[in-house]
């Protein structure tokens, strides 16, 4: 008994010694503390303060050897109107859907960074984004405009030289769009202020993200606000 009593005091020591040695989870890496980084081991996180916020922190990290580590970070900014829930965003609320999402690919007005990897679509003055919510081809990138996407809701690319220079397009509503929901949402360079729903950063930034991104690691981007409903740390 007593040898097993003196057993079970060691393993309880040794329990107690690997416990202190794990770092809080308040603070681990973002990362770490998220419901779900989509299964790669690269991952892009813009964190608000408040729904209300039109400016944050975008951050992109690297999974390596079962950590995570921060790669970069740049100031963001969101939409005119804050952020809300992506599941229930509506369409021209002029909102950042929060949630994690994938990148489907890259575009821009201008050619693709040098050590860029991501597949890379060149802009051009018949290059559209449909958002006409009856239009067969909503949420999607057209060339040309089809007939059935009206222009006055739709997007012209070229129209945006600076903001759309490069850029990432995000996942949201994309897969399997609802209509009303939103179309549209990328992350790219920063305009003159808040964007329409978007996510924006510095144009070196945006270069250095999309130098950085590699499709073979599966990135995804989590969007949201430090606390609360739309708190980053839920997705």
């Amino acid at each position: 008994m007593r040898r097993l009593l003196a057993t079970c005091s060691v393993l309880l020591a040794l329990g107690g010694l690997v416990g202190a040695a794990r770092p809080p989870l308040a603070t681990a890496p973002l990362p770490v503390r998220l419901a779900d980084t989509g299964g790669g081991t690269q991952l892009i996180t813009a964190v608000a303060a408040g729904t209300g916020s039109t400016t944050g922190t975008v951050t992109w990290w690297d999974l390596r050897a079962g950590r995570w580590v921060e790669a970069g970070s740049a100031p963001a900014r969101f939409g005119a109107n804050g952020l809300t829930e992506g599941a229930t965003r509506e369409q021209g609320t002029n909102t950042t859907p929060t949630g994690l999402y994938d990148l489907p690919y890259a575009f821009g007005t201008q050619a693709a960074p040098s050590g860029t990897r991501y597949p890379y679509r060149r802009a051009t003055s018949a290059s559209w984004w449909c958002e006409d919510n009856e239009a067969r081809d909503y949420n999607r990138w057209v060339e040309p405009l089809p007939s059935d996407c009206r222009a006055s809701e739709s997007e012209r690319l070229t129209a945006y030289p600076t903001q759309y220079a490069r850029a990432l397009v995000v996942g949201f509503n994309y897969a399997k769009p609802v209509r009303g929901r939103g179309a549209g949402i990328f992350l790219h360079v920063n305009g003159n202020g808040a964007t329409a729903g978007c996510v924006s950063v510095p144009a070196a930034s945006m270069d250095r993200v999309l130098a950085w991104a590699d499709p073979a690691r599966r990135p995804h981007i989590a969007i949201g606000t430090r606390s609360g409903p739309t708190a980053i740390t839920r997705y």
